[in-house]
């Protein structure tokens, strides 16, 4: 079934980035022109994209998905189920980063266990409409609300990551009242100190692009939509090809990073999925959610960022090494999840789920 009726079909659709023929998944043409990137890499070609017109695209992805994911929240109405779904999906998009961060800290600095933590945090856009086609065919109903949670759970992991590296960066950390004068048991120095944390996650440009075009397409709905139509859906899939182009490029000429970190690296990106998506699975089953909703779920848990995360990465956290987490997600964790991952964590739905009818 399409995930919004009337004008909001095309936006939906145009998640996708391209269906795939029925009954076979596919590489989207963006994605295709990642592979692009990575093969001029490695050919030594001399394309490049200029760093500000890489800018310009990471800020308009920013405000293209803040601004659909409103329209698609106020779109979506709030039954019991939306709101248990929506609940669900903002505590994953808090739990994942936050254990993702600590656990990756074993083997990588802050920065770069921040920017891990981040793409794993948030989703797949791609992925999730993936597994939306794979329920139409499966005849499996799932509520339009899912989309609302997508967006949701895009930028929390990006706020997230940008707390946890400031409190973990010694140069930062003595800015603040606590560093100059240690706490004795007096809290006021530690408020003040978070407060300054809270202030630079939230107010950071591309988390408040983000987070402020939500607000705007939630406000503006459906008169907003078709005001920007042109603008946030029909050139999106166009602004990406070149962006991911630009991320294909950077991650193939800086792969050799996670070569250097070996098998960690790639079992983190091939074993927090199942992990994410268990978790995910077991609270959607405590809520007892449709099993639609609860797949899609999964999904978003299991999924990781190479849209979002990466174009606020490359403005927040500079010093991180994008040849290790744009690999991650996109060479490792999304093909897996679309080859694997969509019919395991389904089947596994399934089998917890009661029989019903």
């Amino acid at each position: 079934m399409p995930i919004l009726g009337g004008p909001f079909v095309p936006l939906a659709a145009s998640l996708a980035l391209g269906d795939p023929p029925p009954g076979i998944i596919t590489f989207s043409p963006p994605v295709l022109f990642f592979f692009l990137g990575v093969l001029a890499a490695l050919v030594k070609s001399n394309l490049r994209i200029p760093p500000t017109i890489t800018k310009l695209l990471s800020l308009y992805l920013l405000w293209a998905i803040g601004f659909r994911g409103g329209v698609e929240l106020l779109a979506s109405g709030l039954t019991r189920d939306a709101l248990l779904g929506l609940a669900a999906a903002m505590a994953l998009a808090i739990l994942v980063p936050l254990y993702s961060f600590f656990l990756l800290r074993r083997r990588l600095d802050a920065p770069n266990a921040a920017a891990v933590a981040a793409t794993y945090g948030s989703i797949s856009a791609v992925t999730f409409m993936t597994a939306c086609t794979w329920l139409d065919a499966e005849n499996i109903d799932y509520g339009g609300h899912m989309v609302a949670a997508m967006a949701l759970m895009e930028s929390p992991a990006i706020v997230i990551a940008v707390l946890l590296l400031r409190r973990c960066t010694p140069r930062d950390a003595a800015h603040h009242p606590s560093a100059q004068h240690p706490p004795k048991g007096q809290p006021a120095h530690a408020n003040a100190g978070w407060l300054s944390l809270l202030h630079e996650a939230f107010l950071n440009g591309p988390v408040l692009l983000l987070l402020g075009s939500l607000v705007v397409g939630l406000l503006t709905g459906r008169a907003g939509y078709t005001a920007f139509k042109p603008l946030c859906t029909d050139v999106f899939s166009g602004v990406l090809v070149f962006f991911l182009l630009d991320l294909g490029l950077v991650a193939a000429r800086r792969a050799r990073a996670l070569k250097d970190h070996g098998f960690f690296l790639i079992a983190f990106a091939l074993a927090t999925p199942l992990l994410n998506a268990a978790l995910a699975i077991l609270i959607a089953r405590a809520l007892a959610l449709p099993q639609g909703d609860a797949i899609l779920l999964a999904v978003l848990a299991a999924s990781a960022s190479y849209i979002a995360v990466p174009a606020a990465m490359r403005l927040v956290i500079p010093q991180a090494t994008p040849g290790l987490y744009i690999p991650m997600a996109l060479a490792i964790t999304f093909p897996f999840n679309i080859a694997l991952g969509i019919p395991l964590y389904a089947a596994a739905v399934r089998w917890l789920w009661p029989v019903t009818g």
